[in-house]
């Protein structure tokens, strides 16, 4: 616990020093079935071994399975915050790689539909403990919702998950189009899931470039793509992170290249900050509604 409390503090000061904020990531998919969870988890996991500290939270309302990925299980949710003695502590799991998460079973559309009180309540408690991480990442569940939309625009990007089959490539195309309607300045990043070939990752990517940059004169980040990997269902099986069951594997090594992209990015973008954060505008879309 001192040790978690020093690490904390040493990262409280660094932010200070740098003038950086935790930043925000939504990861989605126009359908189910895409892989987002364990990209979510891996993501999440390649950000730990680059020294990042990352808070995972499960969205996926009644059908979370980061737990799963993880063979383990927890008796929290976000919901439990409001329950008595227990507190924004205790929701936290560690996993490996000093991994933080928050499992599913419930998320913000309940909890934003309570009274102004407890919504104000919650979103103190998830500012105060965000100082300790430099990345909170919500692994989206499937739909979409007024309440879901409002999350979206409050995160600093947006990673759409697909696999190159024209049923998902459908549904991301009309996912992205309704965010950026929604917010034509959010950033979205696509990733490709399960690739067959170097050219049908490629090739996927490209595509849905075109079609954003036509359609919605949108540019798409094309954060890489995953090739199908029989190590990943062997992983998932075995309910141990892809990344950390065999970190030689093609898709562990797509994967690391997709996290050090995405961190170089960032930091040439940094000077380009949206002007508000993530819990300004939480504020602002629940509360001022």
């Amino acid at each position: 616990m001192m040790r978690d409390q020093a690490e904390s503090l040493r990262l409280r000061v660094k932010k200070m020093q740098h003038g950086t904020e935790t930043k925000t990531i939504a990861v989605l998919s126009g359908k189910g079935g895409v892989g987002k969870s364990n990209v979510s988890l891996n993501f999440s996991l390649a950000l730990r071994q680059r020294e990042k500290h990352v808070l995972l939270f499960d969205m996926d309302i009644g059908m979370g399975n980061i737990d799963i990925l993880l063979g383990q299980s927890s008796s929290y949710t976000m919901i439990d915050i409001f329950r008595p003695n227990v507190t924004i502590h205790d929701i936290i799991k560690t996993g490996p790689e000093q991994l933080s998460f928050i499992a599913g079973g419930t998320g913000f559309t309940e909890i934003f539909h309570m009274d102004e009180q407890k919504v104000e309540y919650f979103i103190e408690q998830l500012q105060l403990v965000s100082e300790q991480y430099d990345y909170l990442i919500f692994d989206m569940g499937a739909g979409m919702s007024e309440d879901r939309l409002q999350l979206l625009k409050a995160v600093d990007d947006i990673f759409i998950v697909t696999t190159p089959e024209p049923t998902a490539l459908t549904d991301a195309y009309a996912t992205m189009k309704y965010i950026h309607l929604a917010d034509p300045q959010l950033p979205i990043y696509v990733l490709v899931n399960r690739a067959r070939s170097d050219k049908e990752g490629v090739e996927t990517l490209q595509r849905l470039k075109q079609v954003a940059k036509r359609f919605l004169g949108k540019e798409l980040h094309a954060l890489g793509y995953v090739p199908e990997d029989r190590t990943v269902s062997n992983a998932v099986i075995r309910q141990t992170p892809f990344l950390l069951f065999d970190p030689s594997a093609k898709a562990s090594k797509a994967l690391m290249r997709m996290t050090d992209r995405y961190l170089a990015n960032g930091e040439h973008e940094e000077q380009t900050k949206r002007p508000f954060h993530f819990f300004a505008k939480l504020r602002q879309y629940f509360l001022e509604r």
